[in-house]
């Protein structure tokens, strides 16, 4: 027992359905690295990510369990609330990423050199990888903004949003880095300065909430939000404009994949991807100003 009568642990991190959630999530981590390591394999840089998203979820997710059930996360200077469910909507990002890009790229319908023993496991860690996305979701699920209940910014929608918007911003600049001939219209530098800005404001704004600051801040952290949104949309349906025309125009670039483009390494496949997540987070930043205009924050300091 502590000084003030209460219990040393949290039963609560253990006996409820969000416990319960986090339990899941290691011991579907724990089996999918198992597999991966013993039989399933993995190689060349799509493997390496998926088994660095596997291995970082499941280590933060053991911080973040032993953090709650110790209360020991009451000693860090960070808003607690908002970083569980910042980080379980980034893990659920990210493993149904890795659930995606694993099969595509290791399960095939045949069996490889290797023999049909390794198919199975690789579709074992599939199984396990995709089951885990589900329940880092539930654990969003729980931990939401409900109507009458006081939380967070980032369990609202918005704050939510800010996360996706973050990730999918990634997979921009994933697909930039790609051989994408960006720098060869400054139309398209410009829609890259576009996604570089939005992504900073955006990471500003979730780094501010965890840490709990915006108390602290001289000007209204809520109206600064709604006012980058909103210039955020602008930017975004410009570049969603831009983008397309400088890419696949005739006058600019090529309207059709070319014949003689590799898989994995064509431009024309990387403007694509740019060309189609762009429009995603265009409709992301617009929904996010939506709901921006229905809630209200309560700024704490920790």
């Amino acid at each position: 027992m502590d000084p003030q009568g209460g219990h040393y642990l949290n039963k609560a991190a253990v006996l409820s359905a969000l416990g319960a959630a986090r339990m899941c999530q290691l011991v579907l981590g724990c089996t999918t690295m198992s597999l991966v390591a013993h039989q399933a394999g993995y190689t060349a840089t799509y493997g390496t990510f998926c088994m660095f998203v596997w291995c970082f979820c499941f280590a933060v997710t053991l911080v973040v369990f032993t953090l709650d059930v110790t209360r020991l996360h009451g000693c860090m200077p960070i808003s607690w609330d908002n970083f569980t469910i910042a980080y379980a909507m980034l893990a659920t990002l990210m493993y149904v990423t890795a659930s995606v890009v694993y099969p595509v790229y290791f399960l095939q319908p045949q069996c490889p050199q290797e023999g049909c023993e390794v198919r199975n496991y690789r579709i074992a860690v599939t199984v396990c990888s995709s089951v885990c996305s589900f329940a880092y979701a539930a654990e969003v699920f729980l931990t939401r903004a409900k109507p009458g209940r006081v939380v967070g910014y980032m369990a609202t929608m918005s704050g939510l949003l800010k996360v996706v918007q973050a990730f999918i911003a990634c997979i921009i600049f994933g697909a930039l880095a790609n051989d994408s001939e960006y720098n060869r219209h400054i139309p398209t530098q410009y829609c890259v300065v576009v996604y570089s800005l939005c992504f900073a404001v955006t990471v500003v704004v979730i780094t501010v909430t965890v840490s709990g600051r915006t108390s602290s801040l001289r000007f209204p952290f809520d109206r600064f939000v709604v006012i980058y949104t909103f210039l955020a949309v602008l930017l975004y349906l410009s570049a969603a404009v831009i983008w397309p025309v400088f890419s696949f125009d005739k006058k600019y670039g090529t309207p059709g994949r070319p014949d003689n483009c590799p898989r994995g390494k064509c431009p024309w496949d990387s403007k694509l991807v740019v060309a189609v997540f762009t429009h995603v987070n265009l409709a992301l930043y617009v929904t996010d100003l939506i709901y921006s205009q229905r809630i209200r924050f309560v700024s704490q300091q920790t």
